[in-house]
C-alpha cells in the first residue's frame, strides 16, 4: 500500500474496495435447470384454485367429448362405476343395547327397513327419477368425467315419504366458477363459485338457476335471478382434492387428454389410409383431354375412392402412388404404448382399459387386478365418508324428528344410533382354490377374521350366519343332511389325507365322522364311481 493511498484513507477519500465476486450457485436439481432443452417447459407458482379457474370449463367439455366418442375413456368411466358402486353400498346398522355389548336387533332392523324404504325411486330424488343406488352410480361416473359431483339436500317430503328429505343432483357446470359478487361477511372471498371464510371453510355456493348449456330448451319464462345462493349445510360437494386449499374438482382424464386426442387422430388416419389402399386399383390415361371425374366444382375434379375402381388421368398427367401398406407393423405397438400411457394416467391397469389379455400371464394379471382393487377401495371409502354417511346422518335426524323412527333418547344419545357400517361391493378371488385355503389358514392363525374375509367379497358375516341357520333349519325339517367336503386341518398337518366315504357305507348314530364331514343318510342316493374318484382327488 503506497503513501498516497494511506493519506487518502486517513482523510476518508480512499477508493472503496469491492468484494470478490462470488461464483453463481448452481441449482442442485436437474428438474430446475433452465437451458435450451428446457426453455419450452412452462411452469407457474399459481395456487390450485388459480390453475383450476382458467381451465375447468374446457377440461369438462373435452372430458365429456372423450367419453362420448373415445372407447378407452368410455371404458374408464364404466369400469369406475362398476368397481366402485356395482350392485350398491349396503347398510348394516350397529346399534348396541344400553346394557351389555350386544346388538339391538329390533332397532337395527327397523333402521335398515326405513332406510331401504326411503332409498327407493320417487322418495329420495326430488325429480322422482332415480333411487339412491342410481345416485351412487351417477356420482361414480361424474368423478372421472367432470371431476366432482354436487347434491342439494331439500328438507321436504316427496313421493309420499314420511321423512322430510330428498336429494337434488346438480351438474358441476351450474356451480359458477366465474362468480365474484359480494360476500356475506368481511374477510370472506369467492373462490371458483364457493364462498369461504378466513379459514377456508365453505359457507355458500353460487348455483346458476339454469344450466349454461341448456340453450335448446330455454323456451320457458326466464328465471328471476341468475344465481341461487345455497348454504354449505344444504350442499354435498364430492371431489378428490389433489392440493391443499382446492375448492373444485377436475376431471380425472386431465393428464391423458392430449395423448388420447392424438391417438384418436392417428387411428383415424390409419383407417383412412387403409381404406384408400384397399379401394384404389389403378389409373388410366385419356387422350381426349376431357375431365373424367365424380364431380366438378370451380373447374376442379373431385374424386371418390371406392373398392374395385380405376381413375382416369388427363394427357400428360402422371400419378405417383404412395406405398399404402396400412396398417403397418408399428401401428399395434404405437397404439399399445398410448393406451398404456392412458391407463397409467387414469389409474387403472392396461388390461382393464383395453380389455386386451392376449399378452398377459397369470401372475401379471393377478398383480394388476389386485392393484386396481386397492385403487377402487380408496374411492369407495371416500364416497362412503363424503356422501353416503352424510346423507344417512341427515336422514336419521329427520326420520326421528318426523317420528318415523321412535327413538325417545335420540337427542341425549345421537351417537348411539348414528353407528352404521357400510358394505360396498367386493370382488371374487382370482384363484379361488388357493386363496380360500390361504384365508382359512390366516383365519385359524388369528391374522384375519371371518367377517373381514366375507367383507372382501362384498358379503356380510351376520347375514351369512342368519342364512346358514335358516338353511339348516329348513334342511332339518325336510330330513336332509348335506355332505360338506372340507379338508381336516389336523389330518392335513399330520400327513394323513381324509378318507372318502365308501360306496356301501351307511350312516348310523354310532359312526364317527371325520372333522368337518357330515355322513349321508342311508336313504340318500349313492355316488357313482366317477364322483367318488373326483371327490377323493379333491380331498387329497
Amino acid at each position: 500500500m503506497g503513501i498516497r493511498t494511506r493519506l487518502l484513507r486517513a482523510i476518508g477519500l480512499a477508493p472503496r474496495t469491492l468484494p470478490a465476486a462470488q461464483p453463481l450457485a448452481r441449482r442442485q436439481y436437474q428438474g430446475a435447470l433452465i437451458s435450451r432443452l428446457t426453455s419450452d417447459w412452462l411452469a407457474t407458482q399459481a395456487s390450485a384454485d388459480a390453475e383450476i379457474r382458467t381451465s375447468l370449463s374446457k377440461l369438462r367439455d373435452r372430458s365429456r367429448e372423450l367419453v362420448r366418442n373415445n372407447p378407452y375413456a368410455k371404458q374408464a368411466k364404466r369400469t369406475t362405476q362398476i368397481n366402485v358402486v356395482g350392485p350398491g353400498i349396503q347398510l348394516q346398522s350397529q346399534v348396541l343395547q344400553l346394557r351389555g355389548n350386544k346388538r339391538d336387533e329390533r332397532i337395527n332392523k327397523l333402521i335398515e327397513a326405513k332406510w331401504d324404504l326411503w332409498c327407493r325411486r320417487g322418495t329420495c330424488d326430488v325429480a322422482g327419477r332415480y333411487n339412491f343406488h342410481q345416485f351412487l352410480w351417477l356420482t361414480a361416473g361424474a368423478l372421472p368425467e367432470s371431476g366432482e359431483a354436487i347434491f342439494r339436500i331439500v328438507r321436504r317430503s316427496f313421493g309420499g315419504s314420511k321423512v322430510p328429505m330428498a336429494l337434488q343432483m346438480i351438474e358441476s357446470d351450474q356451480l359458477d366458477e366465474a362468480y365474484a359478487g359480494p360476500v356475506s361477511a368481511v374477510g370472506n372471498e369467492w373462490r371458483n363459485g364457493v364462498e369461504v371464510d378466513e379459514w377456508g371453510r365453505p359457507l355458500r355456493y353460487a348455483i346458476l338457476s339454469r344450466h349454461p348449456g341448456d340453450a335448446w330448451f330455454q323456451n320457458t319464462a326466464p328465471a328471476t335471478t341468475k344465481h341461487i345462493f345455497l348454504p354449505a349445510k344444504d350442499i354435498i360437494h364430492i371431489f378428490l382434492p389433489e392440493r391443499p386449499g382446492q375448492n373444485r374438482g377436475v376431471p380425472w382424464f386431465h393428464p391423458v387428454m392430449a395423448d388420447t386426442h392424438q391417438l384418436q387422430g392417428y387411428e383415424e388416419a390409419a383407417v383412412v389410409r387403409a381404406r384408400a389402399g384397399a379401394s384404389l386399383m389403378g389409373f388410366s390415361t385419356n387422350n381426349d383431354g376431357e375431365l373424367h371425374h365424380d364431380a366438378v366444382e370451380n373447374n376442379q375434379r373431385i374424386s371418390e375412392f371406392e373398392p374395385g375402381t380405376f381413375k382416369y388421368l388427363s394427357p400428360g398427367e402422371n400419378v405417383t402412388v404412395p406405398n399404402i401398406d396400412a396398417p403397418d407393423q408399428q401401428f399395434e405397438m404405437f397404439v399399445r404404448n398410448k393406451v398404456r400411457r392412458f391407463a397409467a394416467g387414469f389409474g387403472c391397469s392396461y388390461e382393464t382399459i383395453s380389455r386386451d389379455f392376449s399378452d398377459t400371464s397369470y401372475s401379471s394379471a393377478r398383480t394388476s387386478t389386485l392393484e386396481d382393487r386397492e385403487h377402487w377401495r380408496v374411492i369407495q371409502d371416500y364416497l362412503i365418508e363424503a356422501f353416503v354417511s352424510r346423507v344417512f346422518r341427515e336422514w336419521l335426524s329427520l326420520a326421528v324428528l318426523a317420528s318415523e323412527l321412535p327413538f325417545t333418547d335420540y337427542e341425549l344419545r345421537p351417537e348411539r344410533y348414528d353407528s352404521p357400517r357400510w358394505q360396498p361391493r367386493g370382488w371374487t378371488w382370482v384363484d379361488p382354490l388357493k386363496e380360500v385355503k390361504a384365508y382359512r389358514e390366516a383365519e385359524q392363525a388369528g391374522y384375519i377374521t371371518k367377517s373381514q374375509i366375507i367383507a372382501m367379497n362384498g358379503g356380510d358375516y351376520d347375514t351369512n350366519v342368519a342364512e346358514t341357520a335358516r338353511e339348516k333349519q329348513v334342511a332339518a325339517e325336510a330330513g336332509v343332511v348335506y355332505d360338506r367336503d372340507i379338508i381336516d386341518p389336523m389330518a392335513l398337518s399330520a400327513g394323513t389325507p381324509p378318507t372318502p366315504p365308501q360306496a356301501n357305507e351307511t350312516a348310523s348314530p354310532t359312526d364317527t365322522a371325520p372333522v368337518g364331514r357330515t355322513r349321508r343318510k342311508a336313504s340318500q342316493p349313492k355316488r357313482d364311481n366317477m364322483d367318488e374318484a373326483q371327490q377323493s382327488a379333491e380331498d387329497q
